[in-house]
């Protein structure tokens, strides 16, 4: 039987990044094959491909036996390849028919004036033919997520899509609305519509995949049965690279007092009831896939994002943290995984940047720059931090991005930060720069500081931290230690549903 899609020897790179690497893939009529992987595994790059959003650097993609060559969404969308994103794209004021057939409205006899009628009719057939109640002329802002998912998928069908690439389409859908969608994708099977279902929940594979394929460091790993293949099997298929540079780095001092407390914190849909303690001393990992809730537990306790319920505790006192400078009060320092957007002024200098968040300690009758003292801080912390600078008045924008980590890190230890979030603080940087990052998150650990750190890489969260909490959806579904921690357990961790008793 020939697939309706096929992927052959596909290669794609970015600026200094080897994305994909001789991929393979297919899809046959009638199929839901499940697509797993790491985060950075290169399994969305793949399906923006097949879906048109990027091309191809070489390597063959074949639509029913015959070559394809998807230049834009548009392309793959004529050729009946539907894609529905993570992120729901949808216009909110907008009605349902008018969202499925945006640039594509029936007119009237003249051509110029919308046929609501037909439109409406349109988009009602093809609800109808999914045996989903929904009223067209409804405003899709007003619909809950799982109704706006269907939408899209009615939208992708309205292309006449025998190909429908699904990305996450669960995260943030309930029991009842995800046994809604897969009713759906079980009748589009039945119509012999082939689906790639992306996705990191294990506990879906049984229920709703035909075959499995995983992806791991841009590359091809192997395809299997999901009904004949174990969720252990799986698992270590996706984190079977070698741990390079994987000696451990722990505490040698053990762990001091209880720095800061966070009891039954709620914030928004990916934060709820989360509870944990961070030792001065220690390196506290946060292990979780994309959409667990890690980055939105940092902004909470930061005062960057409200807090809707939960204690806050630093060092033994509550605290009412409502904004950042309530958490730079109280010691607290976050930086960001956007460093760029959130940690640096890009356009000002490197001495600028590390005085910035203790500059009144830099005026003089809280008005002039105290100019001598702010260029020895910032040759204290060039020197102490081995930042590679020509000058402390350098544009930070010039520097590399190891470098550019370490003068967010020269900003929170110029404040004397004694609580640090770190938000995944090796990304974008080369191998030699995380090297030198894990050395100085060591030595602050070594001297008293209480470290979180938030990272998507398993090699990094096994090597750094003395204790590591995972996440998914929002919750804390277990705690390890660094002895108990491994690749597998974290993963069987990451995608639990439901929060388990914490083990350490």
């Amino acid at each position: 039987m020939t697939p309706l899609i096929s992927v052959q020897r596909l290669c794609k790179s970015f600026p200094g990044v080897r994305a994909l690497h001789d991929i393979q893939f297919d899809l046959m009529a009638g199929e839901v094959h499940a697509l797993m992987g790491e985060n950075g595994a290169g399994k969305s790059t793949l399906m923006k491909i097949l879906a048109g959003v990027y091309t191809r650097d070489s390597g063959d993609i074949l639509r029913d036996g015959q070559p394809v060559d998807f230049q834009s969404p548009r392309e793959a969308q004529a050729m009946g390849v539907g894609i529905i994103h993570q992120e729901l794209q949808l216009m909110n004021h907008l009605s349902v028919a008018q969202n499925m057939f945006i640039g594509r409205e029936p007119r009237g006899r003249l051509g110029v004036f919308l046929d609501e009628d037909k439109l409406n009719a349109q988009a009602r057939d093809i609800l109808a033919h999914m045996h989903v109640s929904i009223d067209p002329r409804a405003v899709v802002g007003t619909l809950t997520v799982a109704r706006q998912q269907m939408v899209e998928i009615a939208k992708a069908l309205s292309f006449d899509s025998r190909v429908l690439i699904m990305d996450e389409p669960t995260s943030a859908l309930n029991d009842a609305e995800i046994a809604e969608l897969f009713r759906i994708i079980r009748e589009l099977k039945g119509r012999g519509v082939g689906i790639v279902y992306i996705s990191h929940k294990m506990d879906e594979l049984k229920q709703i995949a035909d075959r499995v394929t995983v992806m791991r460091d841009g590359e091809y790993v192997a395809t299997v049965a999901a009904q004949d293949t174990s969720v252990e099997t799986i698992i270590g298929m996706m984190v079977g690279r070698t741990l390079t540079d994987a000696a451990t780095s722990h505490s040698t001092t053990g762990r001091g007092d209880i720095a800061l407390e966070v009891r039954h914190l709620n914030a928004g849909p990916l934060v709820r009831d989360v509870s944990f303690t961070l030792h001065n001393g220690e390196i506290l990992g946060f292990a979780g896939l994309m959409g667990a809730g890690r980055t939105e537990v940092a902004r909470a306790v930061f005062g960057a994002d409200p807090i809707e319920s939960g204690e806050i505790v630093v060092r033994g006192v509550k605290a009412s943290i409502r904004q950042p400078s309530d958490a730079v009060a109280r010691g607290i320092g976050y930086l960001s995984e956007d460093r760029k957007r959130y940690g640096l002024a890009t356009g000002m200098d490197v001495e600028s940047n590390i005085v910035m968040s203790n500059l009144r300690k830099f005026l003089s009758f809280n008005f002039f720059l105290r100019r001598t003292q702010i260029r020895k801080t910032a040759r204290h912390f060039i020197k102490l931090l081995a930042i590679r600078t020509p000058s402390a008045t350098q544009q930070v924008r010039l520097l590399s991005g190891g470098n550019q980590q370490k003068i967010v890190i020269a900003k929170w230890l110029e404040r004397d930060c004694d609580v640090l979030f770190f938000d995944e603080p090796t990304r974008g940087i080369d191998v030699g720069a995380k090297s030198e990052i894990y050395k100085l998150l060591r030595a602050l650990a070594e001297q008293g500081k209480a470290i979180v750190m938030i990272s998507s890489e398993l090699p990094e969260i096994l090597r750094m931290s003395d204790r590591i909490v995972v996440m998914c959806e929002g919750r804390i579904t277990g705690e390890l230690t660094a002895a108990q921690a491994s690749p597998e357990s974290i993963m069987h961790l990451a995608t639990q549903r439901e929060t388990l008793n914490a083990v350490a």
